[in-house]
């Protein structure tokens, strides 16, 4: 299987399925990703030639830096197609990607925050690139509340105390100290990165289908958050998305070059404390 969705090119080689995002200018979610990535958890759900799903970006900056912040209602409306009217939340469709039939993984060479870190989390493994790789939850820095998972995903990742530190401090974290608190797997150099997760990769896919996806879905029960958890957490995060000091937060920044290729964007745990 090889095809071209609008903001995720597919290739598969040897059981896994090497999804790219590439979704100019610097990968935002907005309903045509997400309308991509369901597509994409469509097919592989029901084609057993993918065993393993590794996401990368096509983007050397960014790998998902958050959501595009002028598409809610519409990237929201798109979820829920996913899941029924019960899902009408990123993180519901976050948790289908927790679920996906194959076994997924993230490959971190760029920047991910807020929605784009909560994506990571809901892979079921994560290697990030210590020259390059960024990663931090920035909501609460700009009045608003992680709505996609990060607040349960956090606490079994890394702890509750890291947890609180990650999400109250809206700080960037670099891919040593995101390893050393267990956001990601690994961290490793540039250029060991990719062969180190295709042999990850190809290694699970060549194991007995049967196994593997026991293992996975009894994993996920041990680990995975609530379903209604999600929920009431995507209910704060449009509550607070609407708040007067949320949205002149975010004005603020748009007016710096928030969803821009800009300093803002690079920069976006700085640019939070300097609001």
């Amino acid at each position: 299987m090889s095809e071209k969705h609008e903001t995720i090119r597919t290739e598969l080689r040897n059981g896994v399925l090497w999804a790219t995002i590439d979704n100019p200018p610097i990968n935002l979610i907005d309903e045509r990703f997400v309308a991509d990535l369901i597509a994409l958890l469509d097919t592989t759900d029901s084609d057993d030639s993918t065993r393993v799903v590794v996401f990368r970006s096509a983007d050397p900056d960014f790998f998902i830096p958050h959501v595009d912040v002028e598409r809610i209602a519409e990237y929201t409306a798109t979820a829920a197609t996913s899941g029924g009217p019960d899902d009408v939340s990123l993180g519901a469709l976050y948790r289908r990607l927790s679920e996906a039939r194959p076994v997924t993984i993230a490959v971190l060479e760029g920047r991910a925050r807020a929605a784009g870190g909560e994506f990571l989390y809901a892979c079921d493994m994560r290697f990030a690139s210590v020259e390059r790789a960024v990663i931090g939850q920035p909501e609460v820095g700009l009045g608003t509340f992680p709505g996609a998972g990060a607040v349960q995903q956090l606490v079994r990742l890394a702890g509750r105390g890291q947890a609180m530190q990650v999400i109250l401090g809206a700080e960037d974290l670099d891919a040593r100290e995101a390893e050393r608190i267990g956001m990601v797997n690994k961290a490793l150099p540039d250029q060991e990165l990719v062969p180190y997760v295709e042999r990850l990769a190809e290694r699970i896919a060549g194991f007995p289908e049967a196994a593997v996806r026991l293992a996975k879905r009894r994993i996920n029960a041990a680990g995975l958050p609530a379903k209604e958890d999600v929920q009431v957490d995507a209910g704060f995060f449009q509550i607070l998305a609407r708040d007067a000091s949320s949205t002149a937060r975010m004005g603020a920044l748009m007016q710096r070059g928030m969803q821009e290729r800009s300093r803002t964007e690079l920069d976006f745990g700085a640019a939070v404390g300097e609001l």
